[in-house]
């Protein structure tokens, strides 16, 4: 496996918000997690990438093991700059005082190899040509789903095995929405290992290999995305049927 979540637990100061998850992912999956709010899905993301909540303390137990290594105890930049895992944050999170191609220069900064840079934008550009053609402006000046592209290419550039996502399709129309959805799998089908979380449990689970549901703070169940599409606890509680 290439991520391992081994009975995971975190709380923010007196309230737990995970109860012992545990979860995996294989190298060239795409896996999501779905859930309402407040089910702990970002939590887990954040825990990943060891970055704590600014709100309140952090307390977490269990094993995260990323390609061999324990993450458990690493800082934030290294399990980006060493260990080749990304996150594109909820609500993008961009430089909006920056433009799209200084964002781009920005996620990169720990590439010095201007050579490598180029190849990766090129890659960017391909998948996102609007981005090129944008490169000049100013990031604050695009669409809400232009951002969303950028949030996506900007992970990119870090050249990471594996992708975290943290509810890329809110605020999309339907129409940007599917259209990201397939940059992704085409992201994820040139190599990148992608972990999702979305709140929109088709889409998800349209696009996803394997998925897992959480209910407040725990997993209640997994299996391939397409059998819990079918699932009719799912279909009445995440799809509407």
């Amino acid at each position: 496996m290439l991520l391992t979540i081994e009975n995971l637990k975190v709380a923010y100061g007196p309230i737990e918000a995970l109860h012992g998850i545990s979860l995996r992912v294989a190298e060239g999956e795409i896996v999501t997690r779905i859930g309402a709010n407040g089910a702990g899905k970002s939590t887990a993301l954040m825990s990943i990438m060891r970055l704590p909540p600014p709100e309140a303390p952090i307390y977490l137990s269990g094993r995260l093991v990323f390609n061999g290594q324990d993450l458990t105890r690493l800082a934030p930049h290294q399990v980006v700059n060493h260990w080749g895992l990304t996150l594109v944050p909820e609500g993008r999170r961009i430089f909006g005082n920056l433009t799209v191609w200084e964002n781009l220069k920005i996620a990169a900064f720990g590439v010095p190899d201007s050579r490598h840079q180029q190849q990766k934008a090129r890659r960017i550009f391909e998948l996102f040509p609007r981005l090129e053609e944008r490169k000049n402006q100013m990031a604050d000046t695009l669409s809400g789903g232009e951002q969303q592209m950028l949030a996506v290419a900007r992970a990119l550039m870090t050249g990471g095995k594996m992708m975290l996502l943290d509810e890329p399709s809110m605020g999309l129309a339907p129409l940007l929405m599917y259209d990201l959805f397939r940059v992704l799998q085409e992201i994820n089908r040139q190599g990148t290992t992608i972990l999702l979380v979305e709140q929109n449990a088709r889409i998800a689970l349209k696009y996803a290999h394997r998925a897992y549901v959480l209910e407040t703070g725990h997993i209640v169940l997994e299996g391939p995305a397409g059998a819990l599409a079918s699932n009719e606890q799912v279909k009445k509680a995440y799809l509407g049927e």
